[in-house]
């Protein structure tokens, strides 16, 4: 353990602020720029261990990637006398672990630390960094109310089709209760089992347990594995669309949860944008499962539904590409007539297999919806779609949904009599659950 006044470079110590599986944790003093940082040395205990120094510098090199609010800056790296050390932004507050420990969260807080926690993530996936560590250890409340993820010593920098590796195949890397069940089996991951630790997350803020833990390690991997965690009381979500949010992010199946962060950090902006809070539960009590059909008079039930394919769809701002991923052009089509393509963001659908275009086209006030199938057989306006927009389609790729007057329509991709699905006054989004039905 270092003592106050031991100077690492131009680093001089303060106090120790704590430890943890990944090391030690300093106060100091950067004596060139005159301000107090955060710094992690490698424990002496397992100094002379390459895989765990190889881990410590690899949280160094995954968080100096990263440029987001919601997670820990890092400052410097370097060695002195043979101490490995990373010097973080220094934080003030508590762990989300200290936070629940001190009793019952409020909903809107919850959700509004939810959201930074999610926007986080996203930030990270998008350079190819898994954290593979999410608990309430790990995530730190300023005393601003801001969220900030912590502790990216598990994580694993993705290299296109060949992650590198931080443990050899089938090891288990991870904290019990909060590791999806691909890791636990071992298997490789990726964004979707942070999403998974995520929502053991967001229930424990919820419900004030953990999720799955049970008295034993191998009871609690059989519940990850097997079971749903005990329902939160209606009172304690404020609306059902939390408890689907929720339900979503926990799929045992990684192709059943959010597909991204982005997708997740959405659906949760959606309610926070509605007002949603505990009064509101008498009105939406009557809202119905996921894998129903809805028709919600409600802007939020139609912008939030859950698509259970894994799909964000609809009217959305463009979101950034992930790191060393070309744009892309194309040129689209248009058929005869004084048409011209609109520029909304939310005009151009892609089909999923990726073989069909759909896009919303303008003349003057009128719009139309125009299919594109890229055999060659050109351009032609879907009909029935007229004065349609923000088209997007299901996940078998048979019908195509959009918003018309303030109302949420789907039709099938060959065009014909659109289906009424529900009011959407002002809705920006849609999600499609499972099979045929849409929200």
């Amino acid at each position: 353990m270092l003592t106050p006044g031991t100077s690492l470079g131009p680093y001089r110590i303060v106090s120790r602020l704590g430890t943890g599986g990944m090391g030690e944790v300093y106060r100091a003093r950067d004596t060139r720029l005159d301000r107090d940082v955060a710094i992690k040395i490698l424990p002496d205990s397992v100094a002379l261990s390459p895989e765990s120094s190889r881990r410590f510098e690899q949280e160094a090199r995954a968080v100096a990637l990263l440029s987001h609010p919601n997670l820990l800056a890092i400052h410097d790296v370097g060695r002195h006398e043979g101490r490995l050390y990373a010097v973080m932004e220094l934080l003030e507050g508590q762990t989300l672990l200290e936070r629940l420990e001190a009793g019952p969260i409020p909903l809107r807080k919850t959700l509004d630390w939810a959201l930074q926690l999610a926007q986080g993530l996203a930030a990270a996936h998008d350079r190819g960094i898994v954290h593979r560590d999410l608990k309430p250890e790990n995530v730190f409340i300023t005393r601003d109310g801001h969220v900030k993820i912590l502790d990216f010593g598990l994580a694993r920098t993705l290299s296109g089709d060949r992650p590198s590796r931080l443990t050899g195949p089938g090891l288990v890397v991870g904290t019990m209760g909060y590791m999806s069940p691909e890791q636990l089996k071992g298997m490789e991951v990726d964004g979707r089992a942070d999403i998974f630790s995520f929502g053991c997350v967001l229930y424990e803020m919820l419900a004030g347990r953990e999720a799955f833990r049970r008295e034993t390690d191998a009871e609690t991997i059989a519940a990850v594995l097997k079971e749903d965690p005990p329902e939160i009381p209606a009172e304690g979500l404020g609306t059902p669309l939390v408890d689907r949010v929720l339900r979503r992010a926990l799929e045992k199946e990684p192709d059943d949860r959010f597909r991204s962060a982005h997708d997740l950090a959405f659906a949760l902006k959606a309610i926070l944008d509605g007002s949603v809070s505990r009064s509101s539960a008498t009105a939406l009590s009557s809202a119905p499962e996921p894998r129903k059909r809805a028709r919600l008079g409600n802007a939020i039930a139609a912008a939030l539904a859950l698509f259970a394919a894994g799909v964000l769809v609809g009217r959305l701002l463009p979101r950034p590409s992930p790191a060393g991923l070309p744009g892309m052009r194309l040129a689209l089509p248009l058929p005869p007539g004084a048409l011209s393509l609109a520029h909304d963001p939310g005009c151009i659908a892609i089909s999923p297999d990726g073989k069909t275009f759909v896009y919303t086209a303008t003349s003057g006030a009128t719009s139309v919806l125009v299919r594109h199938a890229l055999d060659g057989s050109g351009a032609a306006e879907i009909p029935g779609t007229e004065g349609g927009d923000g088209p997007f389609f299901s996940p078998d790729g048979r019908w195509v949904g959009f918003f018309r007057g303030g109302q949420l329509f789907k039709v099938a991709l060959d065009g014909g009599k659109p289906f009424l699905i529900a009011k959407a006054p002002n809705a920006r989004g849609a999600f499609w659950a499972k099979g045929d039905d849409i929200f």
